[in-house]
């Protein structure tokens, strides 16, 4: 796909994309207790960490009309995946609950970090897995609490959003030679999709309340040689924008399904800094390009000097303060795949530590699409003002976003991966001729992506 789709940064000059209604913020830490099962790789050695590289944070931001309406609740947390979509919807429905809210108005976003503690409950028999229960518990509540601090602390803001670069993330569907064959590594051949979208929330004193970052690049860079619980390059992010604006950081996992670092699978956290940084620098770069609040760059006039100059001045641009929400559930085709009474036996046979990880996330999977032919995803369209959040919870390739941004043009689109839950990847319909991990992995047949894009197109038009 080519990155011609991406519309430019220099557009947002002339028509910003954003919304103005009431917002709100909170943050709050989400550290683990010492000793939890974190082992995230089949290659790894050991099963817990031995120390925290960067705390891990759960951020929240709400959403509301200016003169009063449903809010939508926005939370971003450092944490990896959701093993059983049962154990997800229980924890979901326990914050819905204390905060009265639909299933429409909340997206939980997990970072993707691969450094970081298991939140299944299904782990509970494995080393550290006795603090798993109380860890979730804990987890819950300080989503709740600080998602009624941001609701409490609303105040009519102004969110505006701008698309820059950032060259963190490469290709890693990289090809075998001499076999139809893809490894899970850096692929110079091919090229990335490289763009950031970057949001900025300021209130009516001019004040940034906080920073959001949207971004599609797997949080590999920490593996099976680190021992520490890590946010990965998200954590070296967070801290370059939040030291720069003095407002919290939320970030957005984009659709990086074939997404990583090119430098990557290391237990060097200097390494996953070094990648923060980056994304981070890029991100304030992308915040002085942004013109004051509710303004637009509107041609002016022509002065002869040397040569005729064209004058470009500020001109008043009032935002939509729009707000709507959808929750659609799509049922997807699954592939051929074992029942999990089969991957249960499997499992318990297997002699192998590294095969008996990959049989483990199987089951996982199986029990999350259930044992039949079809399995439900879910989709969350929330319009603010001429912008969009659009969220799954899956590991979609980059393809998602780039046809969101292209088929709603010119408004602002954040695609987010690995929202209120996870099951599978969603490769592109062409990958299933060949071998590779992210086709095995997925329990869906071949073109979900393809129906995942077409209904979230037409149902987000539906909002315009």
């Amino acid at each position: 796909m080519s990155e011609t789709v991406i519309s430019s940064p220099g557009n947002f000059l002339i028509d910003p994309s954003g919304f103005r209604g009431r917002i709100g913020v909170g943050q709050t830490d989400i550290d683990p207790p010492e000793g939890i099962y974190s082992r995230n790789w089949g290659a790894a050695a050991d099963d817990t960490a031995l120390g925290i590289h960067r705390p891990l944070k759960l951020t929240c931001i709400s959403f509301e009309p200016l003169q009063g309406g449903k809010p939508l609740v926005l939370i971003s947390a450092d944490l990896g995946i959701w093993k059983i979509a049962a154990e997800e919807r229980e924890f979901r429905a326990a914050v819905l609950d204390a905060l009265s809210l639909e299933e429409a108005q909340l997206m939980f976003c997990l970072s993707h970090t691969h450094a970081g503690p298991s939140i299944s409950l299904a782990d509970a028999s494995m080393p550290g897995g006795q603090y798993i229960a109380a860890y979730r518990e804990e987890l819950c509540q300080r989503a709740v609490a600080i998602a009624r601090t941001a609701l409490s602390m609303a105040t009519a803001a102004t969110l505006t959003w701008y698309y820059s670069k950032c060259d963190l993330a490469a290709n890693r569907d990289l090809p075998k030679p001499g076999t139809h064959k893809l490894s899970v590594g850096f692929n110079p051949g091919q090229p990335a999709d490289d763009t950031l979208l970057t949001g900025r929330i300021v209130n009516d004193r001019g004040d940034i309340m906080a920073v959001i970052v949207n971004y599609a690049c797997h949080p590999t860079t920490l593996a099976w040689d680190n021992r520490l619980i890590s946010p990965d390059y998200i954590g070296a992010m967070r801290e370059v924008v939040e030291h720069h604006t003095q407002a919290p950081c939320l970030f957005l996992q984009g659709a990086s399904g074939e997404l990583a670092p090119a430098e990557q699978y290391t237990g060097a956290v200097d390494i996953a800094e070094r990648h923060g940084r980056r994304l981070g620098y890029c991100a304030l770069a992308a915040l002085e390009a942004m013109l004051p609040p509710e303004t637009k760059l509107s041609f002016s006039h022509v002065v002869e000097s040397g040569a005729p100059l064209g004058i470009w001045e500020y001109k008043a641009q009032a935002f939509s303060s729009a707000l709507s929400f959808l929750q659609i559930d799509i049922p997807l085709l699954l592939k051929d795949m074992p029942s999990l009474a089969v991957l249960e036996q499997q499992w318990s046979s297997c002699p192998d530590r590294v095969l008996k990880e990959r049989l483990w996330r199987k089951m996982g999977v199986r029990k999350t699409v259930g044992n039949g032919d079809t399995g439900k995803t879910h989709l969350w369209i929330w319009r603010l003002g001429n912008s969009f959040l659009i969220g799954q919870p899956n590991e979609a390739y980059s393809i998602f976003q780039l046809e969101l941004r292209r088929g709603l043009m010119p408004n602002a689109v954040a695609a987010i991966n690995l929202v209120n839950g996870s099951a599978g990847y969603l490769p592109p319909r062409e990958l299933y001729d060949q071998e590779n991990y992210t086709v095995e992995q997925t329990p869906f047949a071949r073109g979900s992506l393809e129906l995942l894009i077409e209904v979230a197109l037409s149902n987000a038009a539906t909002l315009l």
